[in-house]
Parts: structure tokens; C-alpha cells; sequence
């Protein structure tokens, strides 16, 4: 440790030395992390810089470079490394509406985040999972409910995503003025990637209309760039006949040119292999092109081992030392804003404690959030439960499943309340029996004991050990992680008939990391509740909202279909069809619906009637809770351009959560920028603000039928 001191304490001198001598602005953390990183690479032999290059950084002892591992999660939580607060998977984020809430979420996960690393680092474990780099998050359009990683996005909607991503990024990096990054985030996968799993390593994105590529599956990434997010992680499929990990116009002329992002670009986990693998993309001969060509186009860092092979890559003359140079210098700048490269930059986070991981008051959130996502789609008058009822009998597969509750790229929590447990907390009396498997149940439906039961309460739905990232899951309605059907399982959808069938009231409570078809249970359930996969604390949100504790104000971050028949094909990129803003039929539950046990009613917006293109647009709704029960509304705010050649319907541009007391109202204001206005131009091949006359929609939920007319010249 002395040799590392003894350099970096030199280092650090130098630089500050010509930072007085030279009349310039005073240094921030990152221009010197920058300034130290360009020093640091002129010393390294090309062997040293290959071996930083890779997500298992080798050390170099001899310049005081310690081992680090890239690769780390913290998706909903930080993941895979044992002990930490499990919150409700990313879709249930989403169903939160709420990016300050977001944002607290992903400061706690980064507080415990430091605190491990911290604890790491005093038993010198610098193991995968261990370090300060986390590949999240996800903001992926989640454009058909078919995709299996679809659960780890934030919904379907680009501005919706763009802004719990930016929450996101502000919880995990921190807020310092000056450069110091409290972990470090990442946006991915770019680009235009949703699905299939199945054919994920070979599958060639081609033909996306440029209003799709710019209007969908780009806008959150250019916000996030924008916003300064430290690392993009680039996708497995191509785009356009170019892996997205060796793609010039992606990576190159957007990213870096267009977007001037100066972060490091990493590859998603054996991505380069797929380049010349047989069967994957076979658009290079060998690990040495395939590294070369990725590096080149601009990926830094690889997760993997094929970026060993580079140095036969400069041999031959695919790739410079030039372009290694300017890769380890990005990588190198990341370490030194972490402070993982010794004690030259002091960070207020060294000190966190363990003892917050998992602790109270992480906990206490954990709960908040999961409350926040819950999103009732049906209530006729059913909800909320009495906890005197003692005719009540939960069953379903998902009913005591704590498991089910962490959703995918987890950790592991002290304690998960299922939401049988949580149920019984508020009423010790009530029965249970499983009665069912999620897809296949081992003969015919099984006999349950319904003498004196009046409500069941039926767990349904699906789990992440169905749905995933590339699982090896071959069973009905299922394919390796994706799905082949939305509708609910029939083992389930016969049960839940047979109860209907017995005179019994039903009340669904579905858990699934998408949509799921539930037309027949709309019919036929009392009362339908969505709970997602809703982490440690769910299954006490779940009995909270079911027993009238707290008032459901979730809405939906995705459309849910009427059944298979709506969705167009899978292998299919194009939007047409897809989601609420390119659908044009009837779905059976729109995207950002979601009910209350309050009634909310709607006056007319106001509108300056000088608001005009280039300024800001104030928008004022009048909302009035029309019950005698306090309740949030999640107010949204769509916009149209009335002759947009294209086939968008609207687009979310503005929404909050607010609290509203009964039998009172409030105007919740907004204020639209240009950016709430622009569109695709086809002339000019770019998205802008173009003169015409908008429709400005408002209400809670995509299907709102109020709107007010604004002419911007």
C-alpha cells in the first residue's frame, strides 16, 4: 500500500502544481481524475492496458492499480451479493409514478451499496458483485408484455422512463457538484432492444422506422447521457446488420458525436463473442476482429475475456494502441471519481455503516414503495376487506411464494412478508390452500373445503423463476424467459371459475413483472389487484390496500392487453399497434389507469392563450376528491400534434402524484417546456418543435377523453 500512496501522492502533486501555475478555472474532482488517468496511461505496457480492459481489471501492482471488478447490479436493490433491502422490481417502480420517491429509493440502495463495498474492501474481497459500478438501469422500452426482461424496466412509455431513469441515476451517483460519484450508474441496453430472449444473440434489428429509433427507443438514453450518466451498456442484438457493440452510428456518431457522451461504453456479457460465434451474428472471422472492430466503434470496457485477444488485434492491424489509449483513460477517470484507486480522493461515503443494509428504516421504504406500486384495476364495491371477516380463504400459487416477491437481478433480504403472512396480520382467522400450480398442476383441479367461506382471495399470476433473462424454461405459454401467451395459466383460470361458479367472491390479486390477459377474470372477479413482483415488504402492501390501510394511487406503466389477438408479432420492431401511443384498438386496462377508493373528477384546464413555441406552456388542472376519503391522483398531462402524419395517438408529457383530501380539490400545475412538443420530422430527419396545433389531453390515465386545443405558430 505504501507504493500506491507514495504514487498517486505524486501524481496528485504534478497535477495540482500546474493546475496553480496555469491561470484556468479551479479543478474539479472529475478534470483531475481525467488529468491522472491521460498520466497514468503513459506509463502501462500494452499488456497492462488489455488487462484493464476486461470486467475482472487485472491489477497493476507496480503503479498501484488494484484488482476491480466491473461488473455489479442494483436493479431494485443492490443485487447478488448477499444481505440488502429487496425493494418491488423495477415495472412496480414504475407503477409508482413518483420520481422523487424513485430517487430516495436509489439513494438508500447506493447508501448500501457504499457500506458493502466498504466492508469488502476491509476483508480485501474485490470479487464480482463487490465493486462500485452498477449496470442499472434499465430503460429499455418495454414494447411488447411477451418480453421475459421486460419486468426490469420502468414501462412503455419514453417520458415516463426517461424520468424515473434520470431518478435512478441522480439516487445511485450522487449529487456532488464537483465530479465524485457515489457509485456509478448505467444506462442500457443500447439500442432498440426489447425482446426475444431466444434469439437475442443473433437477431438483427433492421428496418425501425427513423420515428420509432428517435421517438421510442431513444429518447430516454439521450437524456440520460445527457444527465450524466457515467456508463452505457450496449445491447446483444444488431442494428441495421451491425452488432450494437460494434456499431459505428450508434456508438459513434450518436453517443459521441451527437450526444458528446464521454462515459464509458461497456458490453453486455459475451456480446463480442456473438460477433464471430456459429449461429450468433457471424459478422466477424475471430475474437481478434470482433475485439478490434468493438473497440474501434467505441465499447471500452468488455464483459468477458475476448478483449485478451486485442493484442493480436494491433498486430495485424485492426485496431491502434491509439484507440486502447483512449479507453483505459475513460476507465481509469471512472475509478479515480469513485475513489477505488486509494485515499487521494476523500469521500464522505467511506463511513457509511454496515449496519444500514437491511436496517429499519430501508425497510420502512421498502414498504413505501411497494404501497406506492400497488394498482387496483377492479373494485365493484368489494374492497376494502373487513378484518372481523372470518369467511375469508386465500389460495392461488403466488399466495405464500416469498420468493416470487424479489423479481430477477435481486438480493437477499433478512426477512420477506408474504402476502399470506401479510393478510394474516390483519386477520388471524382467515384459511388457506395453495389449490393450484403456476402452469401445470399434477392431475385434475384439486378439492378445496369451501364450507363457510365467502371471499377468496386468489394469489395469481406468474414468477420470475417463468419469466426472465434467457431461462432455460420450457413449459406451456413459456419460452426460455419470454412468453408465448399473455393470458393467465388455465390451471388458474379454471380455478378461479370453479370459485366463481361455487357462489364465492372473488378477489384477484396478480403478480406477474407484465401484462397479463385477465379479460375472463374482469368479468367474472370482484375485485382485481395488481401487485407486480413487490419486494420484501410486499405482502404487508398487499393486505394494507386490501383491507383499506392505505389507499391505492399505483397506475399502470404499461398497457394491458384484452388477450393474445391484440399483440402484433414479437420479432416485430415496428410500433405500429404497440403500446397506448401506436394501439388503436380497445385494451381491456390502458396504460396509466389505475383506481382509488377515492373518487376523483376533473374541471377544465387552463391554458395562457399567449403560450407560443420556444417558451414555457403553464398548464393548470383543477382535481377535486369527491369522497370522504383522503387519496392520491396520479394526474397526467398527453400531447398530440393535430396533423402529425404519423399514427402516434398521444404521448405523456407531464404527470404527478399528488395528495388530495376529501371533499376538497386542487390545481396541479405543470409547466411544458419545447421539449414537450417536438416530433419527428421527417424532412428534416430529427426530432423538433413544428408549428400546428396540439391537443393537449389531461386526466388520470391514458384514455382520458378531456383536451384542450393550443395553437402554437
Amino acid at each position: 500500500m505504501k507504493k500506491i500512496s507514495l504514487f498517486i501522492f505524486a501524481l496528485s502533486v504534478a497535477i495540482f502544481t500546474a493546475n496553480a501555475i496555469a491561470p484556468q478555472e479551479a479543478p474539479t474532482v472529475k478534470s483531475v481524475a481525467k488529468q491522472k488517468a491521460d498520466s497514468l496511461v503513459k506509463l502501462l505496457t500494452l499488456d497492462e492496458k488489455i488487462g484493464l480492459m476486461m470486467d475482472r481489471s487485472k491489477p497493476v501492482p507496480r503503479l498501484g492499480i488494484p484488482e476491480y471488478n466491473w461488473w455489479n447490479e442494483a436493479l431494485h436493490g443492490v443485487g447478488r451479493a448477499g444481505l440488502a433491502t429487496v425493494f418491488p422490481q423495477s415495472i412496480g417502480m414504475g407503477a409508482t409514478f413518483d420520481p422523487v420517491l424513485i430517487e430516495e429509493t436509489f439513494d438508500i440502495i447506493s447508501d448500501e451499496a457504499r457500506a458493502k463495498y466498504n466492508e469488502f474492501q476491509k476483508e480485501g474481497d474485490n470479487g464480482r458483485y463487490k465493486g462500485l459500478t452498477f449496470w442499472t438501469p434499465n430503460i429499455n422500452i418495454f414494447r411488447d408484455p411477451r418480453w421475459g426482461r421486460g419486468q426490469e424496466t420502468y414501462g412503455e412509455d419514453p417520458f415516463l422512463t426517461t424520468q424515473l431513469g434520470l431518478a435512478a441515476v441522480r439516487g445511485l451517483q450522487g449529487d456532488d457538484p464537483e465530479g465524485l460519484l457515489k457509485t456509478m450508474a448505467c444506462a442500457k441496453h443500447f439500442a432498440v432492444h426489447s425482446g426475444p430472449e431466444w434469439n437475442r444473440h443473433s437477431y438483427d434489428a433492421k428496418d425501425i422506422q427513423p420515428e420509432y429509433l428517435w421517438g421510442t427507443y431513444l429518447p430516454a438514453f439521450e437524456e440520460l447521457v445527457n444527465a450524466g450518466v457515467g456508463q452505457v451498456m450496449c445491447a446483444y442484438n444488431r442494428l441495421e446488420g451491425e452488432p450494437c457493440c460494434g456499431n459505428n452510428r450508434l456508438l459513434q456518431h450518436i453517443l459521441r458525436e451527437m450526444w458528446d457522451f464521454d462515459g464509458i461504453i461497456v458490453s453486455d456479457c459475451s456480446a463480442i463473442r456473438d460477433f464471430y460465434k456459429p449461429g450468433n451474428h457471424e459478422t466477424h472471422k475471430d475474437a481478434a476482429e470482433a475485439s478490434s472492430a468493438a473497440v474501434v466503434s467505441g465499447t471500452n470496457l468488455e464483459c468477458g475475456s475476448d478483449y485478451s485477444n486485442l493484442k493480436e488485434g494491433i498486430e495485424r492491424g485492426l485496431v491502434s494502441e491509439e484507440d486502447i489509449n483512449a479507453s483505459v483513460a475513460r476507465l481509469l477517470t471512472a475509478r479515480f471519481q469513485l475513489g477505488e484507486m486509494g485515499e487521494d480522493v476523500p469521500s464522505c461515503w467511506d463511513s457509511i455503516p454496515y449496519s444500514v443494509v437491511d436496517s429499519p428504516r430501508h425497510r420502512q421504504k421498502a414498504l413505501e414503495v411497494a404501497r406506492k406500486s400497488m394498482t387496483l384495476l377492479k373494485n365493484n364495491g368489494v374492497l376494502p376487506l373487513s378484518s372481523q371477516n372470518k369467511s375469508i380463504l386465500v389460495m392461488g400459487p403466488n399466495a405464500a411464494d416469498t420468493i416470487m416477491q424479489w423479481g430477477n437481478y435481486n438480493g437477499t433480504p433478512s426477512h420477506t412478508i408474504s402476502i399470506l403472512d401479510g393478510i394474516r396480520q390483519k386477520n388471524s382467522s382467515v384459511k388457506y390452500s395453495q389449490g393450484t400450480q403456476h402452469v401445470i398442476n399434477d392431475g385434475e383441479l384439486p378439492e378445496v373445503d369451501l364450507t363457510g367461506v365467502e371471499t377468496v382471495i386468489f394469489v395469481s399470476g406468474i414468477s420470475p423463476k417463468l419469466e426472465g433473462e434467457e431461462m432455460k424454461v420450457d413449459l406451456p405459454g413459456f419460452r426460455r424467459g419470454d412468453r408465448e401467451t399473455i393470458e393467465l395459466p388455465k390451471v388458474q383460470r379454471d380455478m378461479i371459475k370453479k370459485l366463481k361458479e361455487g357462489g364465492k367472491r372473488v378477489v384477484l390479486v396478480n403478480c406477474s413483472g407484465s401484462a397479463i390477459a385477465l379479460a375472463p377474470e374482469d368479468s367474472i372477479c370482484d375485485a382485481i389487484l395488481q401487485a407486480w413482483y413487490p419486494g420484501q415488504e410486499g405482502g404487508q402492501a398487499v393486505a394494507d390496500v386490501l383491507f383499506g390501510d392505505y389507499n391505492p394511487a399505483g397506475r399502470l406503466p404499461v398497457t394491458f392487453y384484452r388477450d393474445d389477438s391484440q399483440l402484433p408479432d414479437f420479432e416485430d420492431y415496428s410500433m405500429a399497434g404497440r403500446t397506448y401511443r401506436y394501439m388503436k384498438e380497445q385494451p381491456l386496462y390502458p396504460f396509466g389507469y389505475g383506481l382509488s377508493y377515492s373518487d376523483f373528477s376533473y374541471g377544465d384546464a387552463r391554458i395562457p392563450a399567449s403560450a407560443e413555441v420556444g417558451g414555457k406552456v403553464p398548464v393548470v388542472v383543477n382535481v377535486s376528491n369527491d369522497s370522504n376519503i383522503d387519496g392520491e391522483e396520479v394526474v397526467q398531462i398527453y400531447v398530440r400534434r393535430k396533423d402529425d402524419p404519423s399514427d402516434i395517438n398521444k404521448s405523456l408529457r407531464a404527470f404527478k402524484r399528488v395528495e388530495i383530501p376529501a371533499n376538497s380539490s386542487v390545481d396541479v400545475e405543470f409547466m411544458l417546456d419545447s421539449e414537450s412538443f417536438k416530433s419527428y420530422d421527417p424532412e428534416n430527419e430529427e426530432m423538433r418543435v413544428i408549428p400546428g396545433e396540439y391537443q393537449i389531453y389531461y386526466g388520470g390515465s391514458s384514455a382520458t377523453p378531456r383536451s384542450k386545443t393550443l395553437k402554437l405558430q
